[in-house]
């Protein structure tokens, strides 16, 4: 599970959302006109995609008088890749006043209870990192706590049996079931699968109703003031001058601000994250669609396995100092289920971030602020957490350092932490078929990664910090699925004798196990709800 924030338009228990808040109490006019002479009031976007329309859209539906103009060039594409979401897409989605019906409709989606981890630990293994609560907490102590005594005495199934997500998931099923009924236990969490140029698509018909401007053209140039070094304009092959106040740099891997004009610097993490490749292919669904992405370890990398409406999105992330391109799109096409609508795609990338997400008048968002893979399906939400933070932090012309560097210190920390989130699957791993694996356990990991497993190991606690994004019970579900099993557990647990605790499991498992067969068929769900017609 992650954890969820957005600072504008919160949503409420049902799942809606209430007007965006655009202005608070009125100053007095000495102070309107103060605040007035320095006030933002033209944004440019460079750069469509994901980044690009999702950041027009939020500001366009939540800060008025803004003049919002994105440039993009249909002559460049898009990566295009990133389609599994995590729960807190539904926040961005509810801002801007998305009918979610109508979203999975126009984007070919299906919903996501979670992601399925096959082989990480050792070959064989598979464990589901599922999205919502597992069990509940009794007295002071969470589940998990009560789950380590119970597997320690041979009373506990598996901790998927105490997960409604899990076991709709294995099925195969889904509803919006918020609570699970005349019980204190939470129901569905759910995100998001979907075709991410779809969803830019809507995304922009979205930006240009509220007011947004669209601009074709490739950018030739750009001008920078001689005195502060920021940006002034962007400048068109034609010769067209673009001029704006603040920029957001949504150009993708060329980073056509932050870095080619501005040269603000990368972080690279690939003695990490070594994988530097990924191959992508679509293809044919070969039957119902499941309700959660597929992550499939192989000897030098993985394999997402996301399914849409229309198709399913395929796609093998590997180290090429450990296979060849060749090799690892044979591994590919040999795992794909259905038959492959296209030619595989190679896409080469760096893992790491910016040294600043914001510098002087640029703002980056999406792949020109950082790159981490897509694992945890966190690079749509580190989008959305970069413009929840832009609109937090929104500037007048002073452009604060102050605010610029807390902006920069937030961004960092998210980065970081999702970073720590995604090495621990490599990390923590019991494989010696293949270099990579053995390379992956016996790398030195950074130390805040370190410092959590060593606790989870000798205590069974997981200590979530600040406003990180994955909460307790996630890492909780990775370290266990890939067999990091702490010393002990809590004495508090054993406030409950054997059977006490052995009733208690079985009623969780109860109720899961008959909720869960009681929902509709993910695609039963669909078909009657938000089917699309998307050719393939």
């Amino acid at each position: 599970m992650v954890a969820t924030s957005w600072p504008v338009s919160p949503i409420s228990s049902d799942g809606t959302s209430g007007p965006a808040h655009k202005s608070g109490p009125l100053p007095d006019k000495r102070e309107l006109n103060r605040v007035g002479d320095s006030r933002i009031t033209k944004v440019v976007i460079v750069g469509g995609g994901t980044a690009g329309w999702m950041a027009a859209a939020a500001l366009s539906r939540t800060m008025d008088n803004l003049s919002i103009r994105l440039v993009e060039s249909d002559e460049i594409g898009t990566v295009g890749v990133g389609e599994a979401t995590i729960p807190a897409i539904r926040l961005f989605n509810a801002l801007i006043g998305i009918d979610e019906n109508e979203f999975i409709r126009e984007t070919g989606g299906t919903f996501k209870l979670g992601i399925q981890f096959h082989d990480w630990g050792r070959i064989g293994d598979v464990y589901m990192h599922a999205f919502g609560q597992i069990g509940r907490s009794l007295g002071m102590l969470q589940f998990p706590q009560y789950w380590l005594r119970g597997r320690n005495e041979g009373i506990a199934g598996r901790l998927g049996d105490y997960s409604l997500n899990e076991t709709a998931g294995r099925q195969n099923r889904f509803a919006r079931l918020p609570q699970i009924p005349n019980t204190s236990l939470d129901g569905i969490a759910y995100a998001f699968h979907f075709d991410a140029a779809l969803y830019a698509a809507y995304l922009r018909k979205i930006a240009e109703q509220a007011g947004a401007e669209r601009t074709e053209g490739k950018i030739f140039g750009v001008r920078r003031n001689g005195e502060t070094g920021h940006v002034e304009a962007v400048v068109l092959e034609d010769g067209t001058a673009i001029d704006g106040e603040i920029f957001i740099d949504c150009s993708g891997f060329r980073a056509l601000l932050i870095e080619e004009a501005l040269g603000t610097g990368f972080e690279d993490w690939t003695h990490w994250l070594p994988c530097d490749r990924a191959i992508a292919v679509p293809s044919e669904n070969a039957g119902p669609a499941r309700p959660y992405t597929q992550a499939i370890a192989h000897k030098a990398g993985w394999q997402w396995r996301i399914p849409l409406q229309h198709r399913t999105g395929n796609g093998h992330v590997f180290c090429s100092d450990f296979i060849s391109e060749d090799e690892a799109t044979a591994t590919l096409l040999a795992n794909v289920e259905g038959r492959p609508l296209a030619e595989p795609r190679m896409l080469r990338f760096r893992t790491g971030m910016r040294r600043k997400a914001w510098n002087g008048n640029v703002v980056a968002l999406g792949l020109a602020s950082g790159f981490l893979e897509p694992l945890e399906s966190t690079s749509i939400h580190l989008i959305q957490n970069g413009i929840a933070k832009l609109l937090a932090h929104f500037p007048d012309r002073d452009f604060d350092a102050a605010n610029i560097d807390a902006y920069n210190r937030r961004v960092r920390f998210d980065y970081e932490r999702i970073r720590d989130f995604v090495i621990l699957h490599y990390h923590a791993n019991q494989r010696t078929d293949s270099p990579f694996w053995i390379r992956c356990r016996e790398m030195g990991i950074p130390e805040t990664l370190a410092h959590k497993i060593e606790l989870f190991r000798s205590q069974g606690q997981i200590v979530r910090e600040g406003d990180e994004l994955f909460i307790e019970i996630g890492w909780f579900q990775v370290l266990t699925g890939q067999n990091i099993m702490p010393d002990g557990y809590h004495p508090m647990a054993d406030q409950l004798t054997h059977d006490e605790l052995a009733s208690f499991f079985a009623d969780i498992e109860t109720i899961v196990a008959r909720t869960a067969s009681h929902l509709p068929g993910h695609d039963e769900f669909i078909a009657q709800h938000c089917a699309a017609g998307v050719p393939a």
